[in-house]
């Protein structure tokens, strides 16, 4: 039995170690998703295949499905079949992250002849080959190479029949391999500080370390879910779906110290490639809840046990092979908004308002001019997030999958784009007593006189973001070329002077506006997220501005705030 002062020390040097592992992943990739916009997830595992942490970043929907993908793919080789230098691999989605773009790597470590632990990384490569990446298919064998659960290293030697056929059927051969040397290397990083780690504290196995962390962390998850009011609680959003909206419906029941969330009523799978497998499901529904209730708590198997998740099989949430499934994203990151609309009555100062939600992910390709050579770029942009109860939403902030943008500067020499402009949208954050996150607009064109392309994976086009307790809606986005609007989740195949704008959604608020405090109303006017209109009409607050129009950089001084005829404006409305 380990007491809490072991407890603690072995519990950060393990995370050590697992950032260690996460930090070789990103510092040896290839690709701009992994390195730069930290679309992966690392994590270790005990003998039995639970994880035990995580990394100190990854995304929901690789770190779950992967804990869960870590049980498959050691039911495929049990521990018996491995021997040091194996390493497995599959991107199958219903087996894993939900789509073939995302590879997963498990590396099994051996101390002596005994295996000890596992670590695991998956990681979104930059293309798999098939279509473009789209939603634009009607089954999997559309999207890409699939990879059953596999070796792609044997006794240390890579499988060079393997690592041959991916070579021969993706556009980014390099990069794709790369990354996946990548992933191979960071197992072996994270392998070696563990059996050092072993060493240094003298354990045999790190069973009994594993049984106490995953143990504590089901009884926080637990006491957390305890302090809810037990009860049923049902919400539904819309998303814009690919040929016609989608309905997402969730009945969250609380019973004493277990939850079950059921996304019954929720509308059939998709001909198109946006259903969602119940792993990826599973993933935003589990994290969600752990957000709402202990945030605190390590994202590892107890934190998943109390949380009971269902969708019917053939729905959107739980589709049947071979359903298309490359964009799943664009429903599955709706989850956690759905669950806190739902939960929003029973702890109202616990969740978010909904949020831009969907990343929005664009692939991009075209030649570069001077030696004609082609490039295929992906790029995530972001809108805002929904307002909290005591907090204004985060602008242009991933939430819920925490990947990133990347600047200018890596957009236009990975691929030949010009970014014309990106900057915030004024008025479409939610307003409310606390007002949601802004989205942002960029500009892009391209270098060079021949066609070029974009698939837009993106959504909130039509349906905006919601509001609670009083809030109104985020501004929903934009997808235009040249200034007209064009066609989502699809190739849009434009000429040499075409330009594209990308306008991912606000936020939606929290609570009534015209309890905002009109000193923050001020706030907002000067730097620019909110008008002058808005102001007045939305908030109740009147602001003079005393300075010159014409001038590009207004000063702060030039703006006064009126309180007499705010105060009038909010009375009226009243």
């Amino acid at each position: 039995m380990l007491n809490a002062i072991q407890l603690e020390v072995l519990w950060n040097r393990l995370l050590s170690v697992a950032n260690e592992q996460q930090t070789t992943l990103i510092r040896t990739a290839f690709s701009t998703i992994v390195r730069e916009s930290l679309d992966l997830a690392c994590g270790v595992f005990d003998t039995r295949g639970q994880m035990i942490g995580q990394s100190l970043t990854g995304t929901p929907g690789h770190i779950n499905p992967m804990a869960t993908g870590a049980i498959h793919l050691l039911n495929a080789y049990p521990p018996e079949t491995l021997e040091p230098g194996d390493v497995l691999v599959t991107n199958d989605p219903w087996m894993t992250a939900g789509q073939v773009n995302d590879l997963t790597v498990l590396t099994p470590v051996f101390r002596g002849n005994d295996i000890v632990a596992y670590f695991s990384n998956c990681c979104h490569s930059p293309d798999i080959g098939g279509r473009i990446l789209s939603a634009a298919a009607h089954e999997v064998y559309e999207e890409g190479l699939r990879i059953p659960i596999t070796k792609l290293f044997r006794r240390g030697e890579p499988n060079e029949e393997l690592f041959k056929i991916i070579r021969a059927n993706v556009r980014t051969p390099d990069e794709t391999v790369g990354d996946l040397y990548a992933q191979t290397s960071s197992n072996a990083v994270g392998a070696r500080s563990l059996l050092q780690m072993m060493d240094e504290f003298g354990l045999d196995t790190i069973d009994p370390l594993a049984d106490e962390i995953i143990a504590r962390s089901e009884h926080a998850m637990r006491e957390g879910i305890r302090a809810l009011p037990n009860g049923t609680y049902e919400h539904a959003i819309y998303s814009d779906g690919f040929e016609h909206p989608l309905r997402l419906q969730v009945a969250v029941t609380i019973n004493d110290d277990d939850i079950v969330i059921d996304f019954d009523g929720s509308s059939p799978q998709s001909e198109r490639g946006i259903n969602v497998v119940l792993n990826y499901t599973k993933g935003y529904a589990s994290f969600a809840m752990k957000a709402a209730i202990s945030p605190e708590v390590p994202h590892n198997e107890g934190a998943f046990r109390p949380v009971h998740i269902t969708a019917p099989e053939g729905s959107i949430l739980n589709c049947r092979p071979p359903a298309a499934v490359a964009s799943r994203h664009l429903v599955g990151h709706f989850l956690p908004s759905l669950i806190f609309g739902a939960l929003s009555p029973a702890i109202p100062d616990r969740v978010l308002a909904g949020g831009a939600d969907p990343g929005w992910m664009s692939i991009w390709r075209a030649n570069w001019p001077h030696n004609g050579k082609g490039s295929n770029f992906t790029l995530f942009q972001l809108g805002g997030t929904g307002a909290r109860a005591t907090k204004d939403g985060l602008s242009t902030t991933g939430f819920p999958s925490g990947v990133g943008g990347v600047p200018a500067e890596v957009i236009e020499t990975q691929a030949p784009l010009i970014q014309k402009y990106r900057e915030l949208r004024p008025d479409s954050a939610g307003a409310g007593q606390f007002r949601g996150g802004l989205g942002q607009t960029t500009r892009f064109s391209h270098w060079g006189d021949g066609r070029w392309s974009v698939s837009g994976m993106i959504d909130r086009t039509q349906h905006p973001a919601q509001g609670v307790m009083g809030g109104l809606e985020g501004k929903s986005g934009g997808f235009d070329l040249n200034d007209q609007p064009a066609p989502p989740k699809t190739i849009l195949w434009m000429e040499a002077a075409d330009e594209i704008t990308m306008s991912p959604p606000g936020g939606g608020g929290y609570g009534n506006p015209f309890e905002r405090d009109p000193e923050q109303v001020l706030q907002d006017v000067i730097y620019g997220y909110v008008s002058l209109e808005a102001a007045r009409d939305i908030y109740g607050v009147a602001i003079q501005f005393t300075g010159d129009p014409h001038k590009l950089v207004k000063m702060p001084t030039a703006y006064q705030l009126d309180l007499a005829e705010t105060k009038a404006l909010r009375a009226l409305s009243s």
